[in-house]
């Protein structure tokens, strides 16, 4: 999973000079003043983005708005938010397709997606869930205030800059009180067993120890080159933010969410609990998706998988000699001592980085282009880890900050290792860290579409990547091949009770005994899973949906180009324009079939 505050992060977008598209040594005057026009446009879009939402410039590497935080549920922030969506929509419509090239085209086409897709989520009041235990900003702010994310803390300026964040901080944390007030009188509200898992969280940021908070890190590890004066007044201006606003405001939101909004929690499970839930929920569905599916064919997709992937899973079963039934076997491995062998968290850690020493002599068999941005396996932070899911953050766009995969350890003697090898092939390599840091490295993309995250396509590329295994030289441990009909399993099982939620019912409880059924998952694990798709609808069906398309796309290709066939530039083919819809990136695997004939 990439955590990319999902749609803050499709503020940047489009425009591209794909290599298979065709190009022309010389084009007419008035057709290159249109691209010029058209190009600038693009790059207004994407710089009103960064202004719209400073923190996302901050994740880019942009560094130049690193003291500013844009409310996004105040009305004024929303009110910017519409005007600047209804302006490129507009403006994008006065250029012809026959004036532009097929880059160019396709730029357009993504633009008008990414207008129509945000201007239809206002409609949804999603501003009334604006803290859940997963995705919600609180927690990006965490990371952020550690020291350890994108937010720099080298120079005084930086430590003075995110003081002043921290004040636009604390105005949404008001704002997300009062939201959440609203929702209660209109019947938007989480589920009781979300709020739940919210409450630790904010109760951690609690304490009135300064040393021990996690905001107040950054001053436990001011940089060497600090003068003791500029240290006194940092300390003293961080401890003045922290005992009057930081901590109270967590105190106050606390208190609120644990009792009044507790009370009006919903009992319900699915987003068809709150009003316009059905139409919201399909919504989300071509948001995440980016196809026009129904729940219903998801779901049937999703149970076929199941029993496909369940067959597979009968045959390592016997391979290893067990003779119990396939849901024994689940606890099997689940309860399995040797496979979880560590009793250090840095065992966890290093245990990763040797899957990628293992797999490295192997990479250049499917792949001629590699990210020059550095990677990173670290734990995940103690304040989120026992609500979190394995995921990476990418790098910045210059390369200066590294790709980080964090995974969560919160018992690491129950740690099981079973399926690291294909978690390594989709949060790192060649998953997620590829698919972004090229996109990002490319000199063929604008900073605009550097940025673009289609979940359909991100994701899926992620979990295509887990196939590769064998290719790579892993999964030789029946164990670890199960692993990875279990990681896929797994987002079969999403098609399932993601929409079993959301559109057919279904209660919690349901949805995490039919993943017990049918995967090896800890209980735990399984619980922390249904919870995180019951706070964002949707967003669990992008996985499988993209990895069948890249798939179906990479089968094709293999049929019709025969011995011709080259993997390593069907990969450059699918990773070079970035993240796109699918239906486009369909069109562009097409035509590179049709001219390679």
């Amino acid at each position: 999973m990439i955590k990319k505050t999902l749609a803050i992060m499709c503020l940047a977008i489009l425009f591209t000079a794909c290599k298979n598209e065709k190009k022309t040594t010389e084009k007419p005057v008035d057709q290159i003043a249109v691209s010029d026009r058209f190009n600038q446009m693009l790059d207004n879009y994407y710089e009103e983005g960064l202004q719209l939402n400073p923190v996302q410039a901050t994740f880019t590497g942009d560094s130049r708005f690193n003291d500013q935080f844009s409310n996004p549920l105040a009305e004024e922030t929303v009110n910017k938010y519409k005007a600047y969506y209804k302006k490129y929509k507009e403006q994008v419509a006065q250029f012809e397709d026959s004036t532009l090239s097929d880059s160019e085209k396709m730029s357009k086409a993504i633009l008008n997606w990414e207008c129509d897709r945000n201007l239809e989520k206002f409609q949804f009041k999603k501003e009334y869930f604006p803290i859940d235990q997963m995705w919600s900003i609180n927690l990006e702010v965490g990371q952020l205030a550690s020291g350890s994310s994108a937010q720099p803390f080298k120079t005084v300026q930086d430590y003075n800059n995110w003081l002043k964040r921290l004040d636009g901080y604390v105005d949404w944390m008001t704002s997300a009180k009062a939201k959440m007030k609203e929702g209660m009188v209109a019947g938007y509200v989480l589920p009781k067993s979300l709020i739940v898992k919210v409450l630790p969280q904010l109760e951690a940021l609690t304490v009135d120890d300064l040393d021990t908070h996690l905001f107040y890190t950054p001053v436990n590890n001011f940089p060497e080159d600090f003068s003791e004066e500029d240290k006194k007044q940092i300390t003293e201006a961080y401890s003045k933010m922290m005992t009057e606003k930081i901590v109270p405001a967590y105190k106050g939101l606390h208190q609120f969410m644990s009792t009044e909004y507790m009370d009006a929690g919903r009992e319900t499970s699915g987003i068809e609990g709150i009003p316009n839930g059905k139409e919201f929920y399909q919504y989300q569905i071509k948001l995440y998706t980016t196809t026009d599916m129904t729940a219903e064919q998801i779901h049937e997709l999703g149970l076929s998988e199941v029993a496909r992937i369940s067959a597979e899973m009968e045959k390592v079963k016997e391979q290893v000699g067990y003779t119990g039934d396939l849901t024994s076997f689940f606890d099997h491995v689940r309860n399995k001592k040797e496979l979880m062998p560590f009793t250090d968290p840095q065992q966890v850690i290093d245990n990763f980085n040797t899957i990628h020493d293992r797999m490295k002599p192997q990479i250049d068999k499917l792949f001629d282009k590699k990210p020059k941005t550095l990677f990173e396996v670290r734990r995940t932070e103690a304040f989120r880890e026992n609500s979190a899911s394995a995921e990476y953050n990418p790098g910045s766009l210059d390369g200066t900050r590294p790709g980080i995969f964090y995974t969560p350890i919160p018992d690491v003697k129950k740690y099981n290792v079973y399926s690291d090898e294909s978690l390594f092939l989709h949060e790192a390599i060649p998953g997620h860290h590829y698919q972004i840091s090229l996109t990002q490295e490319s000199t063929e993309l604008p900073k605009f579409r550097k940025t673009l995250w289609y979940s359909g396509y991100g994701e899926g590329w992620a979990l295509y990547s887990e196939s590769l295994g064998k290719e790579l030289g892993l999964y030789t441990d029946p164990y670890q091949y199960f692993g990875t009909l279990g990681a896929e399993m797994h987002r079969a099982i999403r098609l399932v009770v993601d929409t079993g939620l959301h559109s057919k019912g279904w209660t919690r409880e349901q949805a995490i005994q039919y993943s017990l059924d049918n995967e090896a998952e800890s209980e735990a694990g399984i619980i922390s899973e249904i919870e995180r798709y019951m706070a964002n609808p949707g967003q669990a069906l992008s996985y499988k949906i993209g990895q069948l398309k890249i798939r179906e796309l990479r089968t094709k290709a293999e049929k019709e180009l025969g011995d011709t066939f080259d993997i390593r530039q069907f990969h450059n083919q699918v990773l070079e324009t970035g993240c796109v819809p699918l239906a486009l990136l369909e069109n562009k695997i097409n035509t590179w079939i049709a001219s390679n004939k």
